[in-house]
């Protein structure tokens, strides 16, 4: 990663949230940066059709990595965030002289794709054959880029 030091978890958050904000609002939507006390929203997004007279508008949740991995660490409460205006943003950091990577994916894909996961995750013996432990911690990853790029899903 050319150049860009560890970023600590929270200044990682805030820099996906400013990216995504941008790179909506190149492609027409109005964009805000919700407050940091909001635990599900993180941008409201709205953008008029083209052609009619109606506003769409998105809630998105920004999760932001900065090891080049597609996968990002969600909580518990992420399999219950389903509405089709709801949206998460992931963001892996390139580095200072790369362009960001953004999957662009439907919370109800999330919700359903982590409580599944999680579930075989589960059900398969720990590494000394033992039962795994309760966790609230989920994950989603998009190592194949389904989800890559996929701003046309915001419409």
């Amino acid at each position: 990663m050319d150049n860009l030091e560890k970023l600590t978890k929270g200044i990682t958050g805030i820099a996906g949230e400013y990216f995504v904000a941008g790179e909506l609002s190149m492609r027409g939507f109005m964009a805000s940066v919700t407050l940091r006390n909001n635990d599900r929203i993180d941008i409201h997004a709205s953008k008029l059709s083209p052609g009619k007279n109606v506003n769409k508008i998105f809630a998105i949740q920004v999760k932001t990595t900065q090891t080049g991995k597609r996968s990002w660490p969600l909580s518990e409460k992420a399999e219950t965030v389903k509405a089709s205006n709801i949206f998460y943003i992931f963001v892996s950091l390139k580095g200072l002289l790369n362009r960001p990577e953004y999957f662009i994916v439907p919370s109800t894909i999330v919700a359903h794709t982590i409580k599944s996961v999680h579930a075989r995750w589960k059900a398969t013996p720990g590494k000394k054959g033992q039962q795994r432990q309760v966790s609230n911690i989920r994950s989603f990853s998009d190592k194949e880029g389904k989800y890559l790029e996929r701003w046309n899903l915001l419409t």
